[in-house]
């Protein structure tokens, strides 16, 4: 996927907090990337669960997203993750849209290390809405027959 970053089709303060770039967005894929710093470690002086798990979430939003940038958010539903070694240095998140419906995106992430080791995976599932939630406005599910069916 590509080394040149791009920007996030919405703004979310916490992920540029975190120092996440998107690197693709399209086809039913996606490519994160962060340069860990001292601000994303444990205890243990590797990068925090916390972190792996958003960069799984938004890897596996914006590939469910990637064919209609323009069209409705999502919200996560259920995610499940496993960590598989401990991540440290250039981190790189890979999402795939698995299966989607009208209504519902199926899709995995995986973040690997600089050398290409696998440090976690997540399966998760995401309910397309008109509007990202904001103050005192409730989340709009899409309904059968709206505009921004697949």
């Amino acid at each position: 996927m590509s080394r040149t970053k791009i920007p996030f089709p919405v703004k979310v303060p916490f992920v540029e907090r975190l120092g996440l770039e998107l690197h693709a967005c399209a086809g039913g894929a996606s490519e994160l990337r962060v340069d860990l710093t001292d601000s994303h470690m444990n205890s243990w002086e590797v990068a925090h669960g916390g972190v792996l798990m958003t960069m799984l979430d938004v890897a596996m939003a914006m590939a469910a997203r990637s064919q209609h940038l323009d069209g409705p958010g999502v919200a996560t539903i259920e995610m499940k993750t496993s960590f598989m070694r401990p991540a440290e240095g250039e981190l790189r998140a890979v999402g795939k849209l698995l299966q989607r419906t009208t209504t519902l995106a199926f899709c995995e992430a995986s973040v690997l290390d600089g050398e290409g080791h696998l440090c976690a995976h997540a399966t998760g599932t995401f309910k397309y809405v008109r509007a990202l939630p904001a103050k005192n406005r409730e989340i709009k599910p899409l309904q059968r027959g709206d505009d921004a069916n697949p």
